[in-house]
């Protein structure tokens, strides 16, 4: 009994030490909820990320959240359990779950003056964008919302307060995460501070930021991605739980919530292999008269071989006897000109083959035989446009695909070339080579070099298609008079015998466009083109070029012949710029420089055929239709 004569039963101090609990989780919040609601302050969102939270209609699944939106599961997942719980393990490519297509339909569940987002999540697949939980736009000066996500390394937490620097602070971790291994992540803003704490511990703090949370116009809401206008990077790994305060929380807080299941951290490392897929599909480089290079990559090592033959049947098999993820086999000693067709097996140890649907393709044409390529650069992260432009291009059946440059807009970004340059590409490259030069997005990557296969040294290299000689150059590197590209391209084509000399470059010797080479918006002071590039000029005269092809600006434009800077009406080189691909659209300068001949606002591509002495160039817009055409019946030479 107590002095007043009453029994204490042990109810009454289980209640009692609820209310010391509740007490001191809303101190290490600082938050003001009511003290007597329940332990701790409401979220705004949660979601327990186990099997029991799905739904299914149908082929539509539904994370049922406990608080807040329901969300669409979107791309490849399954569930995995471990000794504690089931979890939701996404699949990477674009995968996530979309909690709103635009958040302003659940502007409701989000934060305005502060927020703390707390989760258990795995990484199994390094990105330099990854999400976990967001709503973020980051396009050029456009940047806006929150993310907590990772990089290649560690975990980061981004964010923009209205009284910030005008654009997005992007806070990155110290502590390296392990691929596979569980961590609780924790963001916090209060207004004026952003913190990000891994497993309890602070890992980073920014005062870059205060006052209000600054959201985009319009963005998705998304869980387990990350996810903007143009942008889409799905998460690889585990999830266990996503919850959504918009309060502030103290470090006490995160440190209570980490230990009450600090457990996770100590479970082993999780390796998740998925069934034998394609990470890209087969794809031809650098055919010749006699060969044919077959490329594809598998999500896992194998033994690559490919199947092959003039019937659909494919015969014979090459057998590259070499374990690896990026396949390559060169298939010799065939015909000239001649249709073959081909199929691709990869094994692998204790799993079945992959093996690929039956592609064709046709070997170079003799110098005599009429033939057609067709032309797109700038193709960069839009595999909508470009998908749309290699399959109006694969209508035309051209024999190769020139390709001058960005092929992606981030080379050392693998997901872009995974995601967006050979998604994008397809049917085209499935049943014709492309023979690509570097552009300044290609940021001399490795990808770049392991994804594609040309004569060494790659960077620049050359090849004959029927009579026309193609040299293809880094305009990225060294080009001045004496350099090793310089000295190389003066020399080949002093050799080249070849009825047309084309050459491709991705930066534009002459350009009418507004901005990139001086603002004819605010000065009429323009170089009117790339002047390192502009230093290559005199050989492509000297050896009589008939056309150099260029990227870079995202545009069309056709010059007229040029000699000696200025316009001639036959016997000079013709430029092209054929940006158009698939990147941000450029506008040409308010009046009109001598070279110019078409210029074109839109996203196009070209074909250009070959019959002999005759050329033909057409080129058309996203929607197929012709609005450029050239036709040149070369004189013979006396």
């Amino acid at each position: 009994m107590n002095k007043t004569g009453l029994r204490l039963y042990p109810a009454y101090w289980k209640d009692r030490m609820r209310l010391v609990v509740r007490y001191c989780i809303l101190l290490m919040f600082g938050g003001t909820t009511s003290l007597l609601a329940h332990d701790g302050p409401d979220p705004l969102a949660r979601w327990r990320c186990d099997a029991n939270s799905i739904s299914r209609d149908g082929v539509v699944s539904t994370l049922k959240s406990r608080l807040g939106p329901d969300g669409t599961i979107l791309g490849k997942h399954r569930f995995l359990k471990d000794e504690e719980s089931s979890c939701l393990f996404l699949q990477g490519g674009k995968c996530g779950v979309q909690l709103a297509e635009n958040f302003t339909k659940a502007r409701k569940y989000l934060p305005r003056e502060s927020l703390t987002i707390s989760t258990w999540v795995s990484v199994d697949q390094p990105r330099k964008w990854g999400g976990l939980l967001g709503v973020i736009q980051d396009n050029g000066d456009s940047e806006s919302g929150w993310l907590l996500g990772y990089n290649q390394s560690t975990f980061t937490f981004a964010l923009r307060g209205e009284n910030g620097s005008g654009k997005l602070t992007y806070l990155k971790g110290k502590t390296k995460y392990e691929l596979g291994r569980l961590y609780h992540v924790t963001a916090i803003y209060d207004g004026e501070t952003m913190q990000l704490f891994v497993n309890g511990k602070l890992d980073a703090e920014s005062r870059e930021q205060s006052g209000p949370i600054v959201y985009p116009s319009q963005a998705p809401w998304m869980l387990g991605a990350y996810r903007d206008e143009n942008e889409f990077y799905g998460h690889r790994g585990r999830i266990y739980e996503m919850t959504l305060y918009d309060l502030a929380a103290k470090p006490a807080w995160v440190e209570h919530d980490f230990d009450h299941n600090a457990g996770r951290a100590k479970l082993p490392v999780v390796t998740i292999t998925d069934p034998p897929a394609f990470v890209v599909e087969p794809y031809l480089q650098f055919g010749t008269t006699t060969s044919m290079t077959m490329m594809w990559r598998t999500n896992r090592t194998g033994r690559a071989i490919v199947h092959y033959g003039e019937t659909a049947e494919c015969r014979q098999k090459i057998d590259s006897m070499e374990e690896a993820e990026i396949h390559e086999v060169k298939v010799e000693n065939l015909k000239p000109e001649t249709q073959y067709f081909y199929r691709t097996e990869t094994q692998f140890e204790g799993a079945p083959p992959l093996v690929s649907q039956v592609f064709t393709f046709q070997t170079a044409v003799k110098p005599e035989t009429p033939f057609a390529f067709a032309v797109i650069s700038d193709t960069q992260g839009n595999p909508t446009v470009s998908g749309k432009l290699a399959t109006h291009a694969w209508g035309q059946r051209p024999s190769f695909l020139l390709h001058p440059g960005d092929l992606v807009s981030t080379g050392s970004d693998d997901s872009h070339w995974t995601e967006h340059f050979f998604p994008g590409m397809r049917p085209l490259i499935n049943y014709v080579p492309f023979y690509p030069v570097l552009g300044n997005h290609e940021q001399n990557a490795q990808n770049y070099f392991e994804y594609v296969s040309l004569p060494s040294p790659e960077y620049y290299y050359d090849f004959t298609f029927g009579n026309t000689h193609f040299l293809m150059i880094d305009s990225n590197r060294v080009i001045a008079p004496g350099s090793e590209q310089y000295k190389w391209l003066d020399q080949t084509l002093s050799k080249s015998k070849a009825t047309w000399k084309i050459v491709c470059h991705h930066h534009p010797p002459y350009s009418s466009d507004e901005n990139d080479y001086g603002d004819l918006w605010k000065t009429n002071k323009s170089s009117r083109g790339d002047l390192r590039a502009r230093q290559l000029v005199p050989l492509y005269e000297k050896h009589q070029v008939d056309f150099v092809w260029n990227g870079h600006i995202h545009s069309y434009e056709r010059t007229w012949p040029i000699r000696k800077n200025k316009a001639v009406e036959t016997d000079g080189p013709i430029y092209m710029i054929t940006g158009g691909g698939g990147g941000g659209l450029e506008t040409a300068g308010p009046v009109r420089p001598f070279f110019q001949n078409t210029v074109r606002y839109g996203h196009h591509y070209s074909i250009v055929r070959v019959n002999g002495r005759r050329l033909e160039l057409q080129v058309y817009d996203l929607e197929n239709r012709l609005f450029d055409q050239l036709v040149i019946n070369k004189r013979e030479k006396k």
